[in-house]
């Protein structure tokens, strides 16, 4: 798990362009939406629903399930790790 954590810190830095970044300035249960964590937006959020489709081949079934998902980074890991396509 903790090798997936990594990667997808350092995917986040570069789909998200956040160079000032490196993955461990990235905590990874930090909320990463709002004034708490990253501070991330709508289109980051798009941006991460792509990452997701392309990368691991993970379709999100609505708005509502990518909320969830994407809390933190250990979550997205989580489900990334149990829903990925092999």
């Amino acid at each position: 798990m903790e090798e997936l954590i990594l990667e997808l810190k350092e995917q986040i830095i570069e789909v998200l362009n956040l160079e000032e970044l490196t993955p461990e300035d990235i905590d990874p249960k930090a909320p990463l939406f709002g004034a708490g964590g990253l501070g991330l937006d709508s289109i980051d959020a798009l941006e991460l629903i792509v990452l997701l489709e392309k990368r691991y081949g993970i379709r999100l079934a609505s708005a509502a399930e990518g909320k969830s998902i994407f809390t933190s980074v250990e979550n997205i890991a989580q489900y990334v790790s149990q829903n990925r396509k092999k």
